[in-house]
């Protein structure tokens, strides 16, 4: 299957260099325009991120699908903010809306502090353990071809039925990600794609190979994704200067300084091991940033950093998040100079392993 390339779309132009899109009261002209030049660009996804101040995913995901023609919506959605019931119905009329053009990535909340600006005060295992119910109950409205009832821990619900169903059958892919034992548990249960922040191919082999087996019980194959911020110039010298003036910027500016959870602690603890990692994987920004942001760097010209992918995409990744510090700027570069590498690349080594 080709590989899929994802981007980051966020609703208000970011000031300099930016770790971060999603903050910012709302543009139309700059969301239109952003979406816009990601589906220009030839990226197949764009990540709607979400924070408990941010502006609402299945808005910012209608409107810029109603000014795009092909590229899908990857909306973040956190568990429990509203009944699971209501989610299927907005997540299936968004689905039907777009012609299929929806995914949900699951996140239970790195923050307790922004857990509870929604009025959430329940840990974070606990967290874990109703988004496992959640999603239960989510994936019955989209598929129950007759009403049901539902009692659990977390949620009660009796004769239940929707009327809207998703244009994708039988439902929108599912992405998630995390490290501790709930997260993994969870998304093995119920989630098509595991979201993986980059580490080194070693580590990424392991995360791979764990839920696999986690998988196996279940009779279900996990797709895998993996996110980076590509670090590009015409020569793997300005590539490596153009990294460290990034570090400086964003250091200037002011960091995170504590991991908010076990997926920003394996960054961290990477970051003391050492700057590089399978010569392109520069960690110095994931380790200033305490984790926080998809902050795993690939650096050096197009090519160096589309064959850093590949050997990701040998492993079984089918899937890159990728997004720049120059949140508009990168897009164009990315589409130009990486993705087709990218992309052309993927196809190669499916083609040698068909024939093989």
């Amino acid at each position: 299957m080709p590989v899929k390339v994802i981007g980051m779309i966020g609703v208000a132009p970011p000031q300099g260099t930016a770790l971060h899109v999603i903050a910012g009261g709302i543009s139309r002209s700059f969301l239109r325009e952003f979406a816009q030049a990601h589906e220009t660009a030839g990226f197949d996804y764009v990540l709607v991120g979400y924070y408990a101040s941010s502006a609402d995913g299945f808005g910012v995901a209608t409107y810029a699908a109603a000014h795009t023609e092909k590229l899908s919506y990857l909306i973040a959605h956190r568990p429990g903010v509203v009944a699971p019931t209501l989610a299927a119905r907005a997540a299936a009329t968004m689905d039907q809306l777009s012609g299929g053009r929806l995914a949900l990535h699951i996140i239970v909340g790195n923050s307790d502090a922004d857990q509870q600006r929604e009025g959430d005060f329940s840990p974070k295992e606990e967290r874990y353990q109703r988004a496992s119910e959640y999603l239960e109950v989510m994936r019955k409205v989209w598929t129950s071809t007759t009403p049901f009832d539902f009692e659990g821990r977390f949620y009660r619900f009796k004769d239940v039925f929707s009327e809207a169903k998703p244009f994708q059958q039988p439902y929108p892919p599912l992405f998630f990600g995390g490290s501790s034992p709930g997260a993994m548990e969870m998304g093995a249960r119920h989630c098509d794609t595991f979201a993986m922040f980059g580490e080194p191919l070693a580590e990424t082999a392991e995360r791979i190979a764990e839920l696999r087996r986690m998988m196996q019980p279940n009779g279900r194959q996990p797709r895998f994704n993996v996110s980076f911020r590509p670090i590009i110039a015409d020569t793997e010298g300005a590539a490596w200067d153009k990294a460290k003036k990034i570090l400086a910027d964003l250091q200037a500016g002011g960091l995170p300084t504590k991991p908010q959870d076990k997926s920003a602690e394996r960054l961290v603890e990477l970051a003391r091991r050492g700057d590089v990692h399978d010569e392109r994987l520069w960690m110095p920004v994931a380790g200033a940033a305490a984790g926080k942001g998809n902050t795993s760097c690939l650096v050096g010209t197009p090519e160096q950093v589309a064959a850093a992918m590949l050997k990701y995409y040998r492993l079984g990744v089918a899937s890159f998040l990728i997004r720049g510090f120059d949140p508009l700027g990168d897009v164009a570069d990315f589409g130009r100079e990486l993705i087709p590498r990218l992309k052309a690349g993927a196809l190669e080594i499916d083609r040698e392993q068909a024939a093989a």
